[in-house]
This record gives structure tokens, C-alpha cells and sequence, in this order.
């Protein structure tokens, strides 16, 4: 399958600076972000955006890990056996402002899984979404609060984001399917 790089390495970092500084103006009143990454790939976004938003504010910023494989709705279509990679997240989750971080926000299937997961530990008092890529097709009505960039693409496409963390080299591709 043959894929083209639409955002180098460079051009991943500048993203992620300017949605930390998103991040930090729209919660400059908060003494505590809390980053929950949506496993897999949102993880290491999540970190790199805590370490942004630590290097260019005084806000603490606790990060979590989200696996959403049971809250998926279509579990039994896609899994005989699903495999669960575990939720790790070490905060109460009540009357916290939390950010969901995930890479590529598609039908909106995942991110109204990870509410689910979310709302199923606690309570917060805001959540929020933050994505690297938006590419449409929206199935769900949910909107990200921050978009790294949107990338228009048709339905027989996949919007590959790699990271060096995951996958060796950090950029975001388009393939055909």
C-alpha cells in the first residue's frame, strides 16, 4: 500500500508546540491539566503535550492511558477476543478538567468511547478533545476543541500518524486502502 507523507517529523513538533499553547490559553485559569491519551498512539501525544505545556506555562499537567476496547460499540463485529491493554489512570477523574487526547479523529466512534470509559471512573467538570489529525466523515456529532490540522480525505483512505515512540519515525501519511 502505497502512502505519502503530508506532515514531517518538524512539521509534527511545530503542531504539537502550537496545540499545547491552544491547551494553555483556553485553561490558563487552571492550576491542573489533566491529558488522558487515548491508547495507542494518543499516549505519546499526551506526553509530548505535557511536556510542552510544562516547559511553556506554570500549569501541572497529570497524564492517563485509555484503553476503550470494551466501550466500543462495535465490539462484536470486530472482535472475537478482544484484546484489552489496561486504562491506566492514577487521578480521581471528579470535578477534573480533562483533555482526551487521540491521533486521527474520524466518526467520532472513539472519542464517544473514551467519554464513555471516562464518565464510567468519575464525574469531571469539563471534557475536552484534542486530536492531531481531523480528516471528517463524522458518523456521531463530536467536534474536537483542538485540531492539530484537518486533512479532508475520502472514505477509501487512512490517515497513518507515527510516531517514534510506536513506530520508529514521527510523521503523518495518507495511504489508499
Amino acid at each position: 500500500m502505497e502512502s505519502k507523507v503530508i506532515i514531517d517529523g518538524q512539521r509534527v513538533e511545530r503542531t504539537l508546540a502550537r496545540l499545547s499553547h491552544e491547551i494553555i490559553e483556553r485553561n490558563a485559569d487552571e492550576e491542573e491539566l489533566y491529558l488522558i491519551g487515548i491508547k495507542r498512539r494518543g499516549v505519546p501525544i499526551a506526553e509530548r503535550l505535557r511536556q510542552n505545556i510544562e516547559k511553556f506555562s506554570d500549569i501541572k499537567v497529570k497524564t492517563g492511558e485509555l484503553d476503550i476496547t470494551l466501550y466500543r460499540d462495535d465490539l462484536t463485529e470486530k472482535y472475537v477476543s478482544p484484546h484489552v491493554n489496561g486504562t491506566v489512570i492514577d487521578f480521581d477523574v471528579n470535578e477534573k478538567n480533562i483533555i482526551l487526547v487521540d491521533d486521527v479523529l474520524f466518526t467520532g466512534r472513539t472519542a464517544r468511547a473514551a467519554m464513555e470509559a471516562i464518565i464510567g471512573l468519575g464525574r469531571p467538570s469539563v471534557i475536552q478533545l484534542a486530536v492531531m489529525i481531523d480528516r471528517g466523515h463524522r458518523e456521531l456529532p463530536i467536534c474536537a476543541n483542538y485540531v492539530g490540522k484537518n486533512v479532508p480525505t475520502s472514505k477509501e483512505e487512512f490517515v497513518n500518524v507515527r510516531l517514534e515512540e510506536v513506530d520508529g519515525v514521527t510523521e503523518v501519511a495518507i495511504s489508499k486502502g
